[in-house]
């Protein structure tokens, strides 16, 4: 399924080039699977298109892919020798039981033969739950399309998703996200080899990791972030969020300064750079946009020295994101400004930041009086001096 292609653009809009460059990326991927699917797909393939983000319509296509590559290989259902030569008819005499044999036995399990060697793969219930979801469009667009006779998608198995327990939602308290920020700031904590990169990277990392805690931006929004992303004299930047959406953001004066520092006192110049990557903010000592695995990297690097813990058992960015979102509910905001900020589909899923902020009964009740304060004092010295009376 891979296809080594260099992809150059010639963008003409007003989006930055590495996202242009992300998204075609992402359409080259998507145009090299649908060659290796049925002919029968190419309406599907266009109602993909118009009806789901970019990154969606490719993680259906490599479902529906895996799909059919259980078809040929584990099954009698076709004939095809390659899942390019499987028909709509044998797509119609798929019964609902093949899906859920597919999705409950085999998909939980399974195995590759690869260099004289057995891998073993395994999907939890989510990415499960996943592979149902992009199976179930396809036949239903197949039926809808009137190519096959019935819609088998009723009666596929349910797949049972862990409910989300507040609980469990690992975060730095507040004080171990100061610890954290020192540590990037002084070293302490890092190993001889470790402090060798920080001398070099350590205004990187701060503004990095400043950010991730601020905004909870997630991994990719912060990679992708550009020079160009900020305006200053204006005090905000751009970031793309999932499905493309380009949101302005307001920048404070803590992230303004790391970010600003780092450009000024670390960050290589213009000259000392490839065209591709002038500008690219937050770059690696070859020269290049940091990579996703450098930064989730570096996270657990710092995350694990303020848990006083190993390198492994550090967090990764979206623990920060979380961090970001349980401390600005635990510092008064409410959770609809977090889920705004933090670009949540459903409140839901914020409330269960919420369920972190301790004695929220107490602290509303408290903050919230309906008699002053002077009053108060007064009514309570008064049934004192009453009590005292009587007892006399």
């Amino acid at each position: 399924m891979k296809e080594n292609k260099i992809i150059k653009i010639n963008n003409k809009s007003d989006k930055p080039d590495n996202i242009v460059l992300r998204d075609h990326t992402l359409i080259e991927k998507c145009i090299n699977i649908e060659k290796q699917l049925p002919d029968f797909m190419k309406d599907y393939f266009i109602y993909l298109k118009g009806s789901v983000a970019i990154s969606t319509r490719a993680a259906y296509l490599e479902d529906i892919y895996f799909f059919c590559y259980y078809l040929i290989n584990e099954t009698d259902i076709t004939q095809a020798s390659e899942i390019k030569y499987i028909t709509v008819s044998e797509f119609n005499n798929i019964k609902s039981r093949d899906v859920n044999l597919f999705l409950g036995d085999f998909c939980p399990r399974y195995y590759r033969e690869r260099n004289n060697s057995t891998f073993i793969y395994e999907n939890n219930n989510r990415a499960l739950a996943r592979k149902k979801s992009s199976i179930s469009t396809l036949f239903k667009f197949l039926y809808r399309n009137e190519q096959i006779d019935s819609n088998i998608t009723d009666g596929f198995n349910p797949i049972k998703l862990p409910k989300p327990q507040p609980d469990a939602i690992k975060r730095l308290d507040i004080n171990e996200v100061a610890i954290m920020l020192e540590a990037v700031e002084t070293g302490e904590g890092l190993s001889k080899k470790e402090a060798i990169y920080w001398e070099k990277t350590k205004l990187r990392d701060k503004a990095i990791l400043a950010l991730f805690v601020t905004y909870g931006l997630r991994l990719n929004e912060l990679r992708e972030l550009n020079i160009s992303s900020f305006n200053f004299s204006r005090g905000e930047f751009k970031i793309y969020r999932k499905r493309g959406k380009e949101v302005l953001m307001p920048i404070n004066k803590t992230c303004e300064y790391v970010v600003k520092d780092y450009i000024n006192n670390e960050r290589p110049s213009d000259e000392n750079l490839s065209e591709e990557v002038k500008d690219a903010l937050f770059l690696s000592l070859q020269k290049k946009r940091l990579t996703s695995k450098a930064i989730r990297q570096l996270v657990k690097k710092y995350t694990s020295i303020c848990m006083n813990t190993s390198r492994d058992k550090g967090y990764s960015p979206h623990k920060l994101r979380a961090t970001a979102a349980t401390s600005l509910i635990q510092s008064g905001f409410s959770i609809y400004d977090v889920k705004t900020l933090l670009d949540h589909d459903n409140v839901t899923t914020t409330q269960l930041y919420a369920a972190h902020k301790k004695n929220i009964k107490r602290d509303i009740v408290n903050n919230f009086e309906w008699i002053d304060d002077e009053d108060i004092k007064d009514n309570i010295i008064d049934d004192i001096d009453t009590n005292d009376n009587e007892n006399l």
